[in-house]
């Protein structure tokens, strides 16, 4: 399939947008304090509804990712020109947690290969000054691979986050062309790390079908998940975010979810989320609160 190429929507897929007051007051929230969230950044289909509930997973390290990944619409960064860092973020991702009224604060950013420990130190920086100013709110970090550095690993899990959450997207089949730049096994080695080193956190992850993946590659990327210690795993429809990003290869059934769901189940994870509509950090909130009772 060529790249302007496209598959029409069947009709699970068509998802109605609302907008409320609720989501306006977010907004305003996030203009004022100058802050990302990859909900916006990545254009997710389920922003209005997070929105409109207070929630927004928070976009830290800036807007723009230092790699190329064929499937993603956040901003790319220009090669030789310097993205900075914002040590003001920090502060101001806990005040919007608090304005918010979270109780669960999920933090995610862009992959920064240009900084030395890929950025750890401000995961370090955000999850301390989100607990300095809200003791009791629970945080999930879904961190980048840190290019496999052991030490920007360590840094972030020994903060202790409640949920540790890295995705590994794809199949290692479809790497070359969805994650060029990434790799699938240092991605699982992160996972092993964490689960090995800090057998108390939560470790999750999560993948997109319908890029062309068969259902035995997913099944084989399951087991190696749950092997490498995961105990929850996400399974969500690849949805162009635009026409320079790569095409739907297929539109995933319900059943194909519903047969990934119970696989995923059977071989021992403790929680799936697995749907068209499903991301990452869609509904974290209650992931935790399923592994965690």
């Amino acid at each position: 399939m060529k790249l302007n190429e496209s598959l029409r929507k069947p009709a699970w897929l068509k998802k109605k947008i609302e907008h409320s007051e609720e989501s306006r007051e977010v907004n305003r929230i996030l203009g004022r304090l100058e802050l990302h969230t990859v909900c916006r950044s990545a254009r997710c289909p389920n922003l209005s509804e997070c929105y409109s509930s207070r929630r927004a997973t928070f976009l830290v390290l800036g807007n723009r990712c230092t790699r190329s990944c064929s499937f993603c619409s956040v901003e790319k960064s220009v090669p030789g020109v310097s993205l900075g860092l914002d040590e003001g973020e920090p502060t101001r991702v806990a005040e919007a947690v608090k304005e918010l009224g979270l109780r669960y604060a999920v933090i995610t950013s862009v992959t920064r290969d240009d900084l030395p420990d890929g950025g750890a130190g401000h995961f370090v920086k955000t999850i301390k000054e989100i607990r300095r100013q809200n003791p009791d709110v629970k945080i999930e970090v879904l961190t980048p691979d840190f290019q496999g550095k052991e030490t920007a690993i360590r840094a972030v899990a020994e903060t202790s986050p409640d949920v540790y959450n890295h995705n590994v997207e794809t199949v290692p089949r479809l790497y070359r062309i969805v994650r060029p730049g990434a790799d699938y096994g240092r991605s699982v080695n992160l996972l092993s790390f964490v689960h090995t080193h800090f057998p108390n956190i939560f470790l999750k992850s999560g993948l997109m079908v319908g890029l062309g993946e068969g259902e035995e590659e997913v099944q084989t990327l399951l087991r190696d998940l749950h092997a490498a210690g995961c105990d929850a795993v996400t399974i969500g429809q690849y949805l162009r975010p635009g026409h320079g990003n790569i095409p739907v290869k297929e539109y995933v059934t319900i059943e194909k979810f519903d047969r990934y769901r119970v696989f995923a189940r059977k071989i021992g994870f403790r929680h799936v989320a697995a749907g068209p509509y499903v991301r990452s950090s869609y509904m974290a909130h209650e992931l935790y609160r399923d592994l965690s009772s």
